[in-house]
Formats: C-alpha cells, structure tokens, sequence
C-alpha cells in the first residue's frame, strides 16, 4: 500500500496541474519561476512568480521554464518541480511516484529529460502519458473498446490531435501552435493594423472575452489601451470581434490542417467511428468561441468541447495513477506500454 502519494501532473507550457491520488486537483499554478540572477535563489513559483513577468528589476527574471511542451530550461524545471511536489506532500519517509503528462510528438531525449526531471525533484518513479491519453480519460471517453475516438486537444505550447482506440494512440499529429500562438497573433495583428503595440497579458484578456474564430451571432467590441509606437504614449484602439477572426486565422488553420491530416492517417473504419462519435476538443485553447464550430463546418463531424476542457488532461493523469500500481518498474511510456503488451 502505497499510502496514496501517488502524484499526476499535468506540466503544461501555461499552466501546471497536479492531481493527488484520493484528493482529486489540488494545485493549479502558471508554469512561471522567479530568480534571483546574481544568486541564482529561487524566488517564487506559479501565480506569485507570474505577477513579476515584465515588472521585475534587472536582478529578478521571471521565466517559463517550459516552451512549447517540453522543457526549456532543465534546471529551472527541476527546481519548479521540487516546489511543487513539496507543496503537495506534506513531510513523509516516502518519495512519491509521479504519472506525468507529455505532448504526443515528444522525443526520446525530451522524454528522458522529463523523467530526469522528476526524479532530481524527489520522485521515487516517474511515468509518463502522453496528453490525448490522458485529455480523452479526463473527458469521460472509455477509451478501452475497439472504436476510434478523436482527440483534439489545444493546450498553451501544443496541438495535439490524437485518433484513440483500445487504449492506445492509432494516429496523432503534435504542432508548436496552440493558445500562446492566438495571443502572439493577436499582438502582431493590432501592431499591424494600429501601429499599437499591447502587452501579451492584454492579449490573453482579449482573447478570453471577445476572442472568436468562427462569426458570433453578434459582434462585440472593446477598447484596448497600449503604447502607440508612433509617439510612445498610450493609446486606446477599439478591437472588435471580427478583428479576432482575422488575428487568429492563420493560427486556426494550421489547427484545421492537422486535424485534417490525422484523419488522413487514419484507417477507414475508425473515420467511421469518429463520425459516429464525434471529435472531443479539450484544453484552454478550445475554449476560444466558436472553435467547435468551425471544427464541425470543415470536418462534417459533431464536434463539442469537453465539460472542464481545461483540466481534462489532469483530471486523465490522475486516473491513470490508479493504474501505476500494475505497471512494471522501470520508467514507461502509458499509452505505448498498453499497445504492445
């Protein structure tokens, strides 16, 4: 009996989710450390260390130490690890074992480095389950039976597109284009069209309330204050709905692209299956209005967004955790483990 200290975590480039086993989500924090370069002291981790991005003095850097999935930055990740796994367990003789999520188009090395990781910060064993596993588990969808389901889910760093049967992965496509793409889209588009330039927190606010990528059945507009580039003061531009559509249209299509390509990819009789079923889109780039129903007018498949998109893939590693205890030792890929055995 392993006293349920059983850890998963969802190490996204945004956000970092950590699931304990028989406590359910426990810690939701920015992927975000702060140190202090002259001593190189960590200072603070998560939503504290996000308040210090672009407001610190020359000392102090805050950094994501996770770009586009994978790590960036070893030691900064292990340190961020280390936190975090102290702030979950309280003191105990025994190490956890960690079940951690990684982008499906992951490398060996970025995956050792990943299992490294953890076991630097104080893991006794560290499994890893790749994110359209997990998303599709978190979504509810019994991904044990012999029928295709689709996968999309768009997290901060990636895209990761998945066809799912008998609890392993037929076919997936993993892009460098997800939820910080729309915010960087939508900094160069106002630059473009304003000669404004807005912070990327700005961006994400905009995006979480008029963002859209398929027409609303009203346009909606707001102001947004930034710095005019012209004369360095600030300025107000009125941004409205349909300037998203045109910001993100690029970033959506690259999306479109890749789901299209899986299904491609995939054989005959699971594309029956996901018509039938439909296309699950997960993670809190889906979020962005109208992204299910763009989905849906291009593919002719039902599309919806799962409930809880965001912590699908958290809630997926946790209860994969309730499998660890079957799993041989030695540090495995899930969902590549269930198809070949």
């Amino acid at each position: 009996m392993f006293f349920g200290r059983d850890i998963g975590i969802d190490l996204g480039t945004a956000t970092v989710l950590v699931f304990v086993r028989g406590k359910g989500i426990v810690l939701r924090e920015p992927s975000v450390v702060a140190m202090d370069k002259n001593t190189g002291r960590l200072l603070k981790v998560g939503e504290e260390a996000q308040r210090m991005l672009g407001r610190t003095p020359g000392n102090i850097v805050a950094i994501r130490p996770l770009r586009e999935g994978v790590i960036s930055d070893y030691d900064m990740t292990e340190r961020m690890l280390k936190e975090i796994i102290r702030k979950v367990t309280s003191f105990s003789l025994f190490k956890p074992r960690l079940v951690i999520c990684v982008p499906s188009g992951i490398t060996e090395v970025e995956e050792r480095a990943v299992i490294d990781a953890g076991i630097q910060a104080g893991a006794r064993k560290v499994f890893l389950i790749e994110e359209p596993v997990a998303a599709a588990i978190g979504a509810g969808i019994d991904i044990g039976k012999p029928e295709g389901h689709m996968v999309v889910d768009i997290g901060g760093g990636t895209t990761d597109v998945a066809v799912i049967s008998l609890s392993g992965v037929v076919a997936s496509e993993s892009i460098k284009i997800a939820g910080d793409s729309f915010d960087e889209a939508l900094v160069k588009y106002i630059k473009r069209k304003h000669n404004v330039l807005i912070g990327d927190s700005t961006a994400e606010e905009l995006k979480r309330t008029i963002g859209c990528v398929f027409p609303r059945p009203e346009m909606v507009s707001v102001d947004v204050k930034g710095r005019c580039l012209m004369t360095g003061l600030p300025r107000m531009v009125a941004v409205n709905s349909n300037d998203m559509i045109e910001a993100f249209e690029e970033v959506s299509e690259r999306i479109l692209e890749t789901i299209h390509l899986v299904l491609e990819s995939t054989p005959p009789e699971l594309v029956a299956d996901i018509s039938n079923n439909g296309i699950v889109m997960t993670g809190g780039g889906s979020l962005v209005w109208g992204f299910d129903k763009l989905v849906e007018s291009r593919t002719s498949i039902t599309t919806h967004v799962a409930d809880d998109a965001v912590s699908c893939v958290a809630y997926g590693t946790g209860k994969a955790l309730e499998s660890v205890g079957d799993m041989q030792d030695g540090t495995i890929n899930l969902s590549r483990r269930r198809q070949m055995s």
